[in-house]
């Protein structure tokens, strides 16, 4: 019996490193590890190199080829020697909210930028990110600015040297808010703009090219942002949609065509083929249920029966922006309770209106991608929030599709992996995605309890574009 040919995945995430190891011709996981990551906004990276070494410790025997699937974002400043001179400013910082109306401004406004670039920068964009810190003293030894993922395939070659042939590839470069998908080039005068010189920026790889050889000799895959990642190992088809209930949650698809979405609402990203991804990233997603649950007094397995338990919000409703919001672009706002009456005030409609304030909100972001001329026939529920039985209850009504669940499953390493695969064997190999409808379904009026969410969010916006500073 021939042995399998084997290849490694990585997702190095907001919270850890997780490393599978596939079988590059089914995809079937072989070997798992994981490692965490310092919590923050602002990180070492560094400290992903050793998670990367706790995470792979003893698995990589055989492996032929690797990929890297990062955080999306990130800002990694290095010198000319390839030194890390500030700690990576990861996409949840929203220090650059400022900046980032400055950047718009400057421009000429969002229609300037979603030409430009094909997207409206948020305060969660690598280029706010340059602005923000331009004055700062470690800004003044910055020869280079690359992504995670980017540091992270450098790191892992054999023949790195300085910044000299640093990679990064069209999913990760097009969240930078400097490289247009549409053109697939660099836009270097936005980095002048922001940064107020040029520094030097990563090639762009081809989705199946080799870029490096580890010391072990595997080949280093061109890597991507985590969200083409994930859309790779979900093996996406045209009308199908991404709903992924993080630490974020998002809402993405594969398309055939660029978009440019000048309300901002949706960021036009490349995938990880050759193709696009139209995106909607909110900061807010399965904590607002664990931080309901904590208010509540609940563990998360009590917040989830009592959301189910209950009839309805009966007009409760919760704006989930407790991490200030990224889309809508409100990074200064804070979570809202409308609708508190005696009979309201009890922890079933609470959890209740939690649920459906978190899922509102990623309603919302897929009728922006349906705006954008892309197809929703299917919705792919995933993520550590859509384990929730009220979740998966509530969301085909809500998000006004089908529902499917994929099985659970490290779908950005796994993606990773796919990418690995493809870049050793020359073809982007077909692995199975099992998934299963959710189970119970609820039928309740989703449209009302939509309108009352928009209704809120739109008699409120003033309040919640105000900084908030707990005095």
């Amino acid at each position: 019996m021939t042995e399998p040919r084997l290849v490694a995945g990585v997702d190095c995430s907001t919270q850890a490193t997780k490393v599978v190891v596939c079988d590059a011709e089914t995809g079937a996981v072989l070997r798992e590890g994981r490692a965490p990551h310092p919590d923050g906004t602002q990180v070492d990276p560094g400290e992903w190199w050793k998670a990367w070494e706790t995470a792979s410790d003893g698995l990589l025997d055989g492996v032929e080829a690797i990929s890297i699937g990062g955080q999306q974002h990130g800002m990694v400043l290095l010198d000319e020697a390839g030194d890390v001179v500030h700690p990576a400013v990861l996409w949840n910082d929203t220090s650059s909210a400022d900046a980032t109306a400055e950047l718009i401004d400057e421009l000429g406004g969002p229609e300037a930028w979603a030409e430009a670039v094909g997207s409206v920068p948020v305060a969660s964009f690598t280029v706010t990110k340059l602005r923000w810190i331009r004055e700062a003293e470690a800004a003044k030894r910055a020869a280079a600015v690359v992504l995670p993922h980017d540091w992270m395939t450098h790191r892992l070659a054999a023949d790195r040297s300085g910044i000299e042939g640093i990679t990064t590839d069209r999913g990760d470069a097009s969240g930078t808010g400097w490289w247009s998908p549409a053109t697939n080039s660099y836009r270097e005068d936005l980095v002048v703009r922001a940064f107020g010189r040029p520094l030097a920026l990563p090639r762009v790889a081809g989705p199946a090219e080799i870029v490096g050889r580890t010391a072990s000799g595997a080949a280093l895959a061109a890597g991507t942002g985590d969200n083409a990642a994930a859309a790779l190992g979900l093996d996406l088809q045209v009308g199908d949609v991404a709903v992924s209930l993080g630490t974020s949650g998002t809402a993405f698809a594969r398309s055939s065509h660029a978009t440019a979405d000048t309300t901002g609402f949706v960021a036009g990203f490349a995938d990880a083929t050759g193709e696009y991804l139209p995106l909607v990233c909110t900061l807010n997603a399965a904590r607002v249920m664990s931080a309901t649950a904590q208010l509540l007094g609940m563990s998360l397995a009590e917040f989830d029966e009592a959301a189910l338990a209950s009839s309805g919000s009966q007009g409760l409703v919760l704006l989930p922006f407790l991490d200030g919001e990224r889309t809508p672009d409100l990074p200064h706002s804070t979570g809202l309770v409308y609708g508190l009456t005696r009979a309201t005030a009890n922890p079933d409609t609470m959890a209740r209106a939690a649920v459906e304030g978190l899922l509102c909100g990623l309603a919302d972001a897929v009728d922006a991608l349906r705006a954008q001329s892309i197809p929703v026939n299917r919705i792919h529920l995933l993520g550590g929030g859509a384990k929730s039985r009220a979740v998966q209850a509530l969301a085909p009504g809500l998000l006004g599709a089908d529902v499917v669940l994929p099985d659970p499953a490290e779908y950005v390493a796994l993606g990773a992996a796919r990418q690995a695969a493809w870049a050793l064997t020359g073809a982007l190999p077909t692995w199975s995605v099992p998934t299963a409808k959710p189970e119970p379904a609820i039928t309740f009026d989703a449209a009302t309890v939509r309108a009352n969410y928009a209704q809120v969010l739109t008699n409120t916006r003033p309040l919640l574009s105000t900084s908030y500073n707990g005095n």
